[in-house]
C-alpha cells in the first residue's frame, strides 16, 4: 500500500514538473513567470521549489501602498495613479500568456509578484500548475473568460482605495470551495465546464446593500471592472465585452499615459459622474470642452508657423486651414491660444457668416472687440502703454478708424484732443484706400517682438472684396513683423474662380508663401477616443459604437457630436443607474436610418423638440449669427418659447453666450439647421412678421442700434408687401442702414442695403417720394464708385439724370459718374461729361484746341494775374459760390485725365481753375491749380522759372492756409517734381517727396503717394547720386509697398530704377523678372511700344542711355538717344506741362554724348555738335536759375566743348566742374568729371595727372557703390600705370 501511495505521489510530482516545464518552454523568455528549480515533498505533500524572485506579492504590495497612502493623506487621483502602473504590468503579463494560447486559470493577488522597474513594475505570475495550453483558437476563446474575469477581480481589489472587506468577497467568489494553498495541486481557479463566470458575481451584498463591482471607482475603471467580471446581467452582457487581455492592457495603458498629463482628457479618466445630477437624473451626455482629436500633423504645421512668426517675425506669415464644414477647423485654431499666451501674444478673432449682409464689418468688429477687452492687467502696464505709443506714432490719420472701431478711440483716450479730419474733406475713393492703409498700420502697431499677434478670420469663403484686399495688403506690408494670419475656409465652396482664390494667387505672385493645412474627417481611432472621453468608457469597450458612428457620419467631427446627442435624446445611449456607467443599444443604432448631411440631420433632430423650442430656434435663426435677448423678446412678442429657452439652448449646445444678454450660434450650420425648420414657402412671411414686430416694438432711441436686424428681416419679406407706402418705409430703413455703413466706411455692405432700398421704390417714386429717391440714388452712386462697380453705377445714373427736378440735384451723380469713367479708362466720355456739366455751370470749355484758342486762353489767365503778388493771391477770399465750387471739382476731375489723354486740353483746364480762383476766391482745390500753373510756367514753352517758383510757393502756402492736407501729395508732386528743381538744391526736395509719400498713404491718395516716391528715387539716383546699394534696398521696399496697393504703373517705373542700380553695381540680375513674367529689358521695351506706353518707353530709353554712357558704351548710348528722339517726334504735342529731373539729366547726358561723337569728326559731326550746343544752351539757362544743381554740369559741358575746339580753357572748366560737384554733394558727377579730365589729360600726354584723376574717379564711384564703373576705371588705371613716371 505504501509503495503504491509513493508511486502515485511520484507520478503527481512528475506530472506537475512536466506541466511546468511544458508551459515554461512554450512561453517566450520575456514573459514573467516563476521558474521551477526542483520537485520534492513539503510536510509530506508533493511540492515544487521555485527560483527566488525579487519583489513581493501583489497582495503584500497593496497592503503596503494602502498603509502609505493613508499615512500621507494622498489624493484620490494619486492613489489610483500608482496602482495604474501595477495594473498595466499585470495585464501585460496576462496578454503575453494569452498570445501563446495559455490560460493561466489562477490569477489572484497572491499569485502575482510585483518588482519595481524603471518607474513602473514587472508582474511575475507564479504557480503554473493550473495553467492550460489550448490546442487551437476556438478552445482558447472558450476558456480565456476565466482569466478575464479574474483580471477584473484583481483590478477591482487593486483600485479600491478604501480597503473595504468586500475585496475578499469578490476574490472568494471566483474560487471553488475547499481550495488549497498556493502551491497545492488540488487548488484551481473555479470554472464550470463551459468556462462561464460564476452566477453569484453580480449579486454580492455587503452589510445588506447590493454590491456592484467597481463601486467607488471612476467611471472609466468601473466600466472596465464590471465588464470583466460580467456584472449587470443582460443589460451589460449584450452591449460590451472584452475580447482579450490585450484590449484591457491597451485601455489601462491609455489611462496610465493620460494620468501623467495635465489636460482635460486626464480629468475624464478620473470623473465621478454620481455627483453630476444632470447626468444621473436626465441621462444627458456632456461633451468635452475641447474636441481636439487626430490632428497631430496639422497641429505641428500650425505650431511651426506660430514659432516662425513669433521668433523670426521678419515678414508676415499666413496659414490657411481648409476643410469641409464641421471638420474642426476652428478647434484646430483654438489650440494655439495657450502657446500664444505663453509668448505674451495677442489673438484677434473674426468670423464671416453666410447669412450676414455686412461682411466688410467683420475685421473692424474683431478689432473693436480686441480693444474693448484688452486691459492693463491682461497685457501688463508696460506692454499696454507701449502699444498705445506705437499707435500714436501712426499719426492723426488713425482717427479715421474710430467710426468703425469705437473702442480704439476709448483705448487711445489720454485726455487730449486728437485731430480728427472731417470725412468729407477728401474723395470717398481716397477714404477707402486710407482705411485699408490704416488697418495695416494698426496691425503693425499692435504686433511686435515682445507681443506677437495672430489674426484669425474664419469662413473666408464668405469674405468680402474689401477685407480680402486688406488681407493681401497685410501680407505684403514690409513694416509688419511678428504677425501670423490664420484663415479658415470651406474648400468645397471655393474653386479657382472664387474671389478668395484670386486674392490668394495675387499674394503668392508677390512672393508670399501661404501654407495650406488640410483638415479632413477624423480617423476611426480618433472618433473612438472622442466617444471614449465623452462616455467615460475604455476605448475597447466603446469601439463597436464608435465604428458605427464613424461609418454613419464619415468622421466629420461636428456630425459625430450631433449624432451622439440625438442618440442620447432618443434613448439609444443612456446612463445606467444600476451599473453606474454609460450604455448603448448597438443593434438599434446600426439599424437607424439617417441623413448623410449634418444640417439635414440636425434639422430632423430639432423637429422632434417641443413646439415652443422649435419656435424659438426659428426666431433666433432669422435674427442672424448674433443677437441680444431683448431683440428676441421683441421678435417673439406674445409667442410662447418657454421661460428658460435661451439657457436650455446654451446647455444643449445650440447657442453660446457672449456675456450679459448677447448670444451667438455655436456654429453656422446649427443656425442653418434651425433655419431649415421653417418651410421654404413660409420664410418670407416669418421674416416680414419679425421685421414688422421689431419696427413697431423698438423705441426710436434703439432703432439705430438694431437697424440691421430690422432691415434684414424686412428685406427678406419685402416681396409680400403690396402697399407702396410700406415699401417706401422699408426703403427708408435701407437708406438709414446704408448711410450708417457709409459712415463706418463699409461700402460693400452699404451697396447691398441701398440697392435693396432702390428696388422697393417703384417706377413713379420720383413723383411720389422725390426726396427719398434722390437720397437713395446719391448714396448708392457714391458707394458703387468706391467699390468700383462702374457698370452698375452707369446704369443707376440714368434715372437721377433723367428725373432730377433741377440740375443741382444731378451733381452728386455726375461727380461719381465721371470719376468712374476716369477709373475705368473711358477718358473721352469722362472729358465730354465734364465739359457738359461745366457748360451748365456757366464755365464752357473749348474741346478743340488750336493755336489761336490756346493763346487766347493764355492771354486770359495772364490778364487775371497781372499785378497780383504772391501775398495778394494768398489774401483772396474763400470761394463761396456753390456753382463755382462745383465747377472747380469737375475741372479737377478733368485735370489728371487730360494730362494723360488730351495734353492740348490740359493747360486750358489749369488756366480756367486759376481764373476761377482769382475771380471767386480760394478753395482746397486751388492749391493744385496754382501748382500746375507753375509747372506750365517752368515748362519748355515758357521757362519762366522765377514766376513758376512763386506759383509753387503760393500753392504750398495756400494748402497750409486752407488746411487741405489731402492735397499735399498732389501739390508736392508738382511743386518739388516739376518746379523747384529749377530753383532749390535737389537734395532738399527728397525729404518733401518722402513727406508726400507718407501723407498720401495716410490720406489714401495712393496714386500720388507713389508718384512722389517715384520722383524721390528718380531724383536720388539720376540727380543726387545716392548710394546705389542703399537705393536698391529702398526701391525693393517701395516696390513691395506698391504691389501691396496695386500701383502697377509706379511699380514698373521703380523697377526701371532698380535695374539701373543693378547695372551700375555690375550685378547680373533682371529686375523686370517679377513684374514682366521673366522678360528681359529689350523685350520689355518691345512690349511697351506695342501697347503704346509712351511715357514708360521714354523713361526706359533715358535710363539705358544714361547707364550706357556712364559704363562707356558710347555706341549704345547714341543709339538710345536716336530712339528717344524718334519717340518724341511721333508723340508731338505731348507733355505741354512740366518737366521732371530725369528730363533735365537726360539733356545734360545728351550734350556729353554729342560732344564725344563730335570729337570723332565723322560725317555726323554737325548733328552731334548741334545736339551739344542745344544742351549747353539749356543747362546754361538752368544754371542761371539754380547754380547749385547745374553749375557743375555746365562746367563739364563747357570743358568737353573746349576739348572739341582744342581750347586750353577746357582744363580749368574740368577743374571747376570737379570742385562744384564736390561742394554741391554730387559725388557721382564728381567722379564723372575726374574721368573726363583724365581722358583730356591723356590726350595731352600728361599721364601722371591723368592717372591721379582716374584714381580720384574710382574713389568717387566706389562711394557711389557703382562697382561696374570702378572695375572699368581700374582697367584704365592698369593700362596707364606702367606709362607713368611714378609707376614704380
Amino acid at each position: 500500500g505504501e509503495n503504491l501511495s509513493q508511486m502515485n505521489f511520484n507520478l503527481s510530482l512528475n506530472e506537475l514538473l512536466e506541466h511546468e516545464e511544458t508551459i515554461s518552454k512554450l512561453l517566450p523568455p520575456e514573459v514573467n513567470k516563476r521558474q521551477v528549480i526542483e520537485v520534492g515533498f513539503f510536510n509530506g505533500t508533493p511540492a515544487l521549489y521555485f527560483k527566488w524572485e525579487n519583489g513581493i506579492t501583489c497582495e503584500e504590495w497593496l497592503d503596503k501602498v494602502r498603509s502609505q497612502q493613508q499615512t500621507q493623506s494622498t489624493q484620490q487621483e494619486a492613489k489610483l495613479t500608482v496602482r495604474l502602473r501595477a495594473a498595466v504590468s499585470i495585464a501585460k503579463t496576462l496578454t503575453q500568456f494569452h498570445q501563446r494560447r495559455v490560460v493561466y486559470n489562477s490569477l489572484s493577488l497572491d499569485n502575482i509578484v510585483l518588482t519595481p522597474f524603471e518607474g513602473n513594475y514587472l508582474a511575475t505570475f507564479i504557480d503554473l500548475s493550473d495553467a492550460v495550453i489550448c490546442s487551437d483558437e476556438q478552445t482558447f476563446d472558450d476558456r480565456k473568460g476565466v482569466d478575464l474575469m479574474n483580471l477584473g477581480i484583481v483590478l477591482n481589489q487593486l483600485f479600491r482605495t478604501d480597503g473595504g472587506g468586500e475585496d475578499a468577497t469578490f476574490a472568494n467568489a471566483g474560487r471553488r470551495e475547499g481550495g488549497g494553498e498556493l502551491t497545492s495541486s488540488s487548488r484551481r481557479v473555479s470554472t464550470n465546464s463551459g468556462g462561464d463566470v460564476p452566477s453569484n458575481i453580480g449579486n454580492l451584498r455587503k452589510r445588506g446593500k447590493q454590491l456592484t463591482p467597481g463601486d467607488g471607482l471612476p467611471l472609466y475603471l468601473r466600466a472596465m471592472v464590471s465588464t470583466l467580471i460580467g456584472a449587470g446581467g443582460q443589460e451589460n452582457a449584450s452591449q460590451m465585452r472584452y475580447e482579450s487581455a490585450n484590449a484591457v492592457f491597451e485601455d489601462l495603458s491609455v489611462m496610465a499615459t493620460q494620468a501623467t498629463n495635465s489636460s482635460d482628457r486626464r480629468n475624464n479618466f478620473f470623473k465621478q459622474i454620481e455627483v453630476d445630477h444632470e447626468v444621473v437624473l436626465h441621462s444627458r451626455l456632456k461633451f468635452p470642452k475641447v474636441f481636439f482629436y487626430g490632428r497631430q500633423v496639422q497641429m505641428s504645421m500650425l505650431m511651426h508657423q506660430l514659432q516662425s512668426a513669433t521668433m523670426l517675425g521678419d515678414q508676415p506669415l499666413m496659414a490657411l486651414i481648409a476643410g469641409y464644414p464641421g471638420t474642426g477647423k476652428s478647434t484646430l485654431v483654438n489650440q494655439i491660444k495657450k502657446p500664444l499666451a505663453d509668448k505674451n501674444g495677442f489673438l484677434i478673432e473674426g468670423k464671416f457668416d453666410k447669412m450676414s449682409a455686412r461682411p466688410d464689418e467683420v475685421l473692424a468688429s474683431a478689432l473693436d472687440s480686441f480693444f474693448a477687452n484688452i486691459s492693463v492687467f491682461e497685457a501688463g502696464e508696460n506692454a499696454y502703454m507701449s502699444m498705445r505709443w506705437r499707435i500714436i506714432d501712426i499719426g492723426p490719420g488713425v482717427s479715421c478708424l474710430y467710426d468703425s472701431i469705437p473702442s480704439l478711440e476709448k483705448f487711445m483716450d489720454v485726455g487730449t484732443v486728437i485731430d480728427r479730419p472731417e470725412r468729407r474733406m477728401m474723395a470717398d475713393d481716397l477714404l477707402d484706400q486710407r482705411l485699408k492703409y490704416m488697418y495695416c498700420k494698426l496691425i503693425s502697431a499692435i504686433s511686435c517682438r515682445s507681443q506677437p499677434l495672430v489674426l484669425v478670420l474664419d469662413d473666408l469663403q464668405w469674405a468680402d472684396k474689401m477685407t480680402l484686399s486688406v488681407i493681401r495688403m497685410l501680407m505684403t506690408d514690409p513694416d509688419i513683423h511678428h504677425f501670423l494670419l490664420l484663415g479658415c475656409y470651406r474648400e468645397n465652396e471655393v474653386n479657382e474662380s472664387h474671389m478668395l482664390s484670386t486674392n490668394l494667387n495675387d499674394i503668392r505672385e508677390q512672393g508670399i508663401n501661404v501654407m495650406t493645412i488640410k483638415v479632413g474627417a477624423i480617423e476611426r481611432e480618433s472618433a473612438n477616443a472622442l466617444i471614449s472621453d465623452t462616455m467615460c468608457l475604455p476605448p475597447n469597450l466603446c469601439r463597436p459604437l464608435s465604428n458605427a458612428v464613424h461609418r454613419k457620419t464619415g468622421g466629420v467631427i461636428m456630425f459625430i457630436l450631433r449624432l451622439l446627442a440625438s442618440l442620447n435624446e432618443e434613448g439609444l445611449i443612456w446612463y445606467s443607474i444600476n451599473l453606474r456607467q454609460w450604455m448603448f443599444d448597438l443593434q438599434k443604432i446600426e439599424r437607424k436610418e439617417m441623413s448623410e448631411d449634418v444640417v439635414k440631420h440636425m434639422t430632423e433632430h430639432m423637429s422632434r423638440l417641443p413646439v415652443q423650442i422649435q419656435l424659438g430656434l426659428k426666431l433666433c435663426a432669422c435674427l442672424g449669427p448674433t443677437f441680444e435677448a431683448m431683440i428676441l423678446e421683441k421678435a417673439r412678442k406674445n409667442a410662447d418659447i418657454g421661460d428658460d429657452f435661451l439657457s436650455s439652448c446654451v446647455e444643449d449646445g445650440y447657442l453660446l453666450t457672449e456675456g450679459g444678454s448677447s448670444y451667438k450660434w455655436s456654429h453656422d450650420q446649427v443656425q442653418q439647421a434651425a433655419y431649415e425648420l421653417i418651410p421654404l414657402q413660409k420664410r418670407e412671411k416669418i421674416h416680414l412678421l419679425i421685421g414688422s414686430r421689431l419696427l413697431l416694438g423698438l423705441p426710436s432711441s434703439e432703432m439705430d442700434r438694431f437697424i440691421f436686424h430690422v432691415a434684414d428681416n424686412m428685406n427678406k419679406g419685402a416681396n409680400l408687401l403690396d402697399n407702396l407706402e410700406q415699401k417706401h418705409e422699408v426703403a427708408e430703413l435701407n437708406l438709414r442702414a446704408g448711410e450708417k455703413l457709409l459712415q463706418h466706411q463699409s461700402y460693400h455692405s452699404a451697396v447691398k442695403y441701398l440697392m435693396a432700398g432702390i428696388s422697393l421704390l417703384g417706377d413713379n417714386s420720383w413723383e411720389v417720394n422725390y426726396h427719398l429717391s434722390l437720397r437713395l440714388y446719391d448714396a448708392a452712386s457714391e458707394a458703387l464708385y468706391v467699390v468700383a462697380d462702374y457698370s452698375t453705377l452707369a446704369a443707376l445714373a440714368e434715372k437721377p439724370l433723367r428725373y432730377a427736378q433741377c440740375f443741382e440735384d444731378k451733381l452728386i451723380t455726375y461727380s461719381n459718374l465721371v470719376r468712374a469713367m476716369s477709373s475705368s479708362g473711358k477718358t473721352d466720355e469722362c472729358i465730354n461729361t465734364c465739359v457738359s456739366v461745366l457748360s451748365e455751370l456757366g464755365e464752357p470749355i473749348p474741346t478743340t484746341i488750336n493755336q489761336q484758342i490756346y493763346f487766347e486762353e493764355v492771354a486770359k489767365v495772364q490778364e487775371a494775374l497781372i499785378g497780383r503778388s504772391r501775398q495778394d493771391l494768398l489774401s483772396l477770399p474763400v470761394m463761396t459760390d456753390i456753382n463755382k465750387l462745383t465747377a472747380m471739382r469737375f475741372l479737377n476731375h478733368m485735370l489728371l485725365v487730360t494730362y494723360a489723354s488730351n495734353p492740348a486740353l490740359n493747360p486750358i483746364v489749369v488756366f480756367r481753375m486759376v481764373r476761377l480762383t482769382v475771380a471767386y476766391g480760394v478753395c482746397n482745390i486751388a492749391a493744385i491749380a496754382f501748382s500746375c500753373y507753375g509747372a506750365w510756367l517752368a515748362s519748355g514753352l515758357n521757362e519762366d522759372y522765377g514766376a513758376a517758383f512763386t506759383m509753387g510757393r503760393v500753392a504750398s502756402d495756400l494748402m497750409t492756409k486752407m488746411g487741405s492736407v489731402e492735397m499735399l501729395p498732389r501739390v508736392h508732386a508738382v511743386v518739388y517734381g516739376m518746379i523747384n528743381i529749377y530753383k532749390e538744391p535737389w537734395q532738399a526736395s527728397l525729404c518733401k517727396h518722402s513727406e508726400a509719400f507718407d501723407a498720401g498713404l495716410h490720406n489714401g491718395d495712393m496714386e500720388y503717394a507713389f508718384s512722389n516716391i517715384a520722383f524721390y528715387h528718380t531724383l536720388a539716383l539720376f540727380g543726387c547720386g545716392s548710394n546705389l546699394l542703399e537705393s536698391n534696398q529702398s526701391l525693393h521696399k517701395h516696390i513691395q509697398r506698391g504691389l501691396q496697393y496695386k500701383q502697377e504703373g509706379m511699380v514698373k517705373t521703380m523697377t526701371v530704377l532698380k535695374q539701373m542700380t543693378y547695372d551700375l553695381m555690375g550685378i547680373k540680375k533682371n529686375a523686370y523678372d517679377n513684374h514682366f513674367g521673366g522678360l528681359n529689358e529689350d523685350t520689355v521695351i518691345e512690349l511697351t511700344l506695342q501697347k503704346k506706353l509712351t511715357a514708360y518707353t521714354r523713361m526706359m530709353y533715358q535710363k539705358i542711355k544714361y547707364v550706357k554712357y556712364m559704363c562707356g558704351d558710347m555706341d549704345a548710348a547714341a543709339k538710345h538717344y536716336d530712339l528717344k528722339e524718334e519717340l518724341y517726334a511721333n508723340c508731338a504735342g505731348q507733355a505741354t506741362i512740366g518737366r521732371t529731373a530725369l528730363v533735365l539729366i537726360a539733356s545734360f547726358i545728351d550734350g556729353l554724348i554729342g560732344l564725344y561723337f563730335a570729337r570723332k569728326h565723322r560725317d555726323d559731326e554737325a548733328k552731334w555738335t548741334s545736339v551739344a550746343e542745344t544742351s549747353i544752351a539749356l543747362v546754361s539757362k538752368w544754371a542761371k536759375s539754380c547754380s547749385w544743381n547745374f553749375a557743375n554740369k555746365l562746367s563739364l559741358l563747357e570743358a568737353e566743348y573746349f576739348f572739341l575746339k582744342d581750347d586750353e580753357r577746357a582744363y580749368s572748366c574740368y577743374k571747376a566742374s570737379i570742385k562744384q560737384a564736390r561742394e554741391h554733394k554730387f559725388n557721382h558727377e564728381e567722379g564723372l568729371a575726374h574721368e573726363k579730365l583724365a581722358t583730356y589729360l591723356l590726350h595731352k600726354n600728361r599721364h601722371d595727372e591723368a592717372l591721379q584723376h582716374f584714381q580720384n574717379a574710382k574713389k568717387c564711384y566706389a562711394i557711389w557703390h557703382a562697382t561696374f564703373l570702378v572695375q572699368r576705371v581700374d582697367k584704365a588705371i592698369a593700362v596707364l600705370s606702367p606709362l607713368c613716371g611714378g609707376s614704380r
